[in-house]
């Protein structure tokens, strides 16, 4: 996800209709707070109060619809088994929680400004939004982002069950959400280069250590896209390479690395959006690749990451016109209960790219479009932008909910996912501490000098 330059784009005659003003941002985009070398093209980069009054807890760690794809099932595990008491305990709390605050959970929202205004803390209160998500626009230095994410936490544990989702776009090079006090890490296609499993760890435990620092928990990287088309605007360098092998290998590294900082990775952006000639920020791309092609490239480093404990997966907004030629992936039935759900075995969380972009937003809206992906089999929906569009997703949803387009087992099902996630990660609502900036930079500095290519 990224924030846009704003700039002229011509509309092929399948891309959906621009946002007004091209002011939007989404998981598949580059760029971030520091300046990007790129080009242009690619530089386009993840309600009814019913407040409760029980105080967040330190959450340390102590089923899906069928689909119609025709598609293989497969026994590939994926996640890592969370403990038995504390999937017990997940199921309590989301026993305990109203439809109000398990609908809350299936959003993942963005905010205005740098510090907590008013309409965060709404977000977090009345709409019980499970997760933040913060743009470039959010962070100017280390300590105003961490002033930003402790009050983010002590809001919501003023009314919530269960912590809050802290997530942030930070994969290294141009997509870099980092404020300026950091020593910039490398390009995935730079890690790549290196093809070293030992260097893409350490860069994964760096990323994580930049993004806890910041008192965040969740970073929507690593990129395991295969860059399969040089005229792709959108991935580019933020592949690890041209060939599945390659992406698998270092990808998967870099996503343990970052697992052992305890800050979730999640893999981005299933099926594949490496052979794209559109930015999802402003059109619909569409791929026309069949189930063959897409399982032996695309698919490859997503089945294998799946495969070693992947536990989050966004999916991407692109027509797979040989799979569903009616919805983008991120609203796909065939997609996200078919093939990753059903083929591919995946039984973590399932977030959407963000829905207000503009391969969504226009011609689906962000309501309608929250209430089909949840329906798809996403667990969460990504609104990245604008107050009045999260509280039309959570509108719409809850609606949803009450009528029983969206069935309650769904809904509880998707929320106990959530949940058993943020309890294997140790969340918590306790302020975080000011980061050791220059101690970091200095470990970040070492790392980089070892491995540069003579």
């Amino acid at each position: 996800m990224i924030l846009m330059n704003m700039m002229k784009w011509k509309r092929p005659l399948y891309m959906a209709p621009l946002l007004a003003g091209l002011l939007v941002s989404g998981c598949a985009a580059g760029g971030g707070n520091r300046a990007s070398t790129a080009s242009p093209s690619a530089q386009a980069p993840s309600m009814t109060p019913s407040p409760s009054a029980t105080a967040s807890p330190s959450l340390a760690p102590s089923a899906s619809a069928s689909a119609s794809a025709s598609v293989k099932p497969s026994a590939t595990p994926s996640p890592s088994p969370i403990a038995p008491d504390a999937a017990r305990q997940a199921n309590k709390l989301v026993a305990a929680m109203s439809l109000e605050q398990r609908v809350g959970q299936l959003l993942f929202v963005g905010i205005d400004g740098t510090t907590a205004g008013a309409q965060a803390k709404q977000l977090i209160a009345d709409y019980h939004v499970g997760g933040v998500i913060l743009f470039g626009p959010n962070i100017t230095n280390a300590a105003q982002a961490v002033k930003l994410t402790n009050a983010l936490k002590a809001a919501n544990a003023a009314s919530a069950k269960v912590p809050l989702w802290l997530g942030v776009d930070e994969e290294g090079g141009r997509v870099s959400r980092m404020p300026g006090d950091y020593v910039n890490l490398p390009t995935a296609k730079a890690v790549g280069d290196v093809d070293n499993t030992t260097y893409a760890r350490k860069i994964g435990q760096l990323l994580g250590k930049e993004v806890q620092s910041l008192g965040l928990n969740v970073d929507f990287a690593p990129v395991l896209d295969v860059n399969s088309n040089p005229q792709n605007p959108v991935i580019g360098d933020r592949s690890f390479g041209p060939a599945a092998a390659l992406v698998s290998r270092i990808g998967i590294e870099e996503l343990k690395g970052m697992q052992e900082t305890k800050v979730l990775p999640v893999v981005k952006h299933f099926p594949g959006h490496g052979d794209t000639s559109v930015d999802s920020h402003v059109g619909l791309p569409v791929v026309d690749h069949d189930l063959t092609r897409l399982r032996n490239l695309e698919l490859v480093p997503f089945k294998e990451a799946i495969g070693q404990q992947a536990e989050a997966v966004m999916v991407a907004h692109l027509l797979m016109r040989k799979i569903d030629p009616d919805y983008p992936a991120s609203l796909s039935q065939k997609v996200i209960a078919g093939l990753l759900r059903g083929e591919l075995g995946f039984q973590g969380v399932v977030i959407t790219d963000d829905l207000t972009m503009g391969a969504i937003a226009e011609s689906y809206g962000t309501g309608a479009a929250a209430v089909r992906a949840i329906k798809a089999g996403a667990d969460v929906a990504l609104v990245g932008h604008e107050f009045a569009k999260a509280k039309e997703a959570y509108d719409a949803l809850l609606a949803a909910a009450k009528s029983g387009e969206l069935s309650a087992q769904a809904i509880e099902a998707s929320a106990e996912r959530i949940v058993r996630l943020k309890l294997k990660y140790g969340l918590t609502d306790r302020e975080a501490a000011a980061p050791d900036v220059a101690k970091l930079n200095s470990e970040m500095q070492s790392v980089l000098n070892a491995y540069a290519k003579k």
